[in-house]
């Protein structure tokens, strides 16, 4: 049964599988133009945070605050899923970038990335994958 091989996460397990990656991919939309980014970040009271520097992702989150953000992972056996959509913005205020400095996002390539950007959560969907082999067809005549 297809019920069985996918299953629909609460929002709880959602935030929990989140804090345990590192690792998502932030979608932009820039003039009806999508675009989309790897970065490294950090999930935690209804939010994301990541470092970025100047350039098209920046202005992205700039132009329109409007983004959606997922990250999966999985083993041999399941996979898991989450999209998160939420409304960006850089980081400005002194008190805010000192919290986000405490976060430890660190670039994973030797570059200097001097913004944060926050993602306040809006929706958060997941879902969870039981893997194995593709079942028998069945054809029907035409």
């Amino acid at each position: 049964m297809e019920a069985e091989k996918i299953k629909e996460l609460s929002v709880d397990e959602c935030w929990a599988l989140l804090s345990t990656a590192v690792f998502g991919r932030i979608a932009v939309s820039i003039a009806g133009h999508p675009d989309i980014f790897p970065v490294n970040y950090v999930a935690g009271e209804g939010k994301l945070t990541f470092r970025t520097s100047e350039g098209t992702k920046l202005f992205g989150v700039t132009v329109n605050e409007s983004v959606a953000f997922e990250v999966d992972d999985h083993t041999e056996t399941e996979g898991w899923s989450i999209v998160v959509k939420g409304t960006a913005r850089t980081l400005q205020s002194e008190s805010e970038i000192a919290e986000a400095e405490t976060l430890q996002l660190r670039p994973w390539i030797p570059t200097v990335k001097r913004n944060f950007v926050r993602i306040d959560v809006n929706d958060i969907t997941g879902r969870r994958f039981i893997f194995g082999p593709e079942p028998d067809r069945v054809d029907t005549p035409s």
